[in-house]
């Protein structure tokens, strides 16, 4: 599954964005933090799978900054 989304928040290891489409905050865990800043929007590549825990979480598979 893809997720457009705005990142919220940078964390090591980790980005709280806010998904495009549902307007949720979603925790996304990622080893590829260090090039992001919030504010920036990203594509997130992810095997479908969510938590149900508050905010949601999924672990991104691939993820790349979208530069407009």
């Amino acid at each position: 599954m893809t997720m457009c989304a705005t990142v919220l928040c940078v964390q090591n290891g980790s980005l709280l964005v806010c998904d495009h489409c549902t307007r949720q905050q979603v925790l996304v865990h990622t080893a590829g933090t260090s090039c992001f800043r919030a504010g920036d929007r990203a594509c997130i590549r992810y095997n479908g799978t969510m938590t149900n825990s508050i905010p949601p979480q999924i672990s991104a598979q691939h993820i790349c900054r979208i530069c407009h």
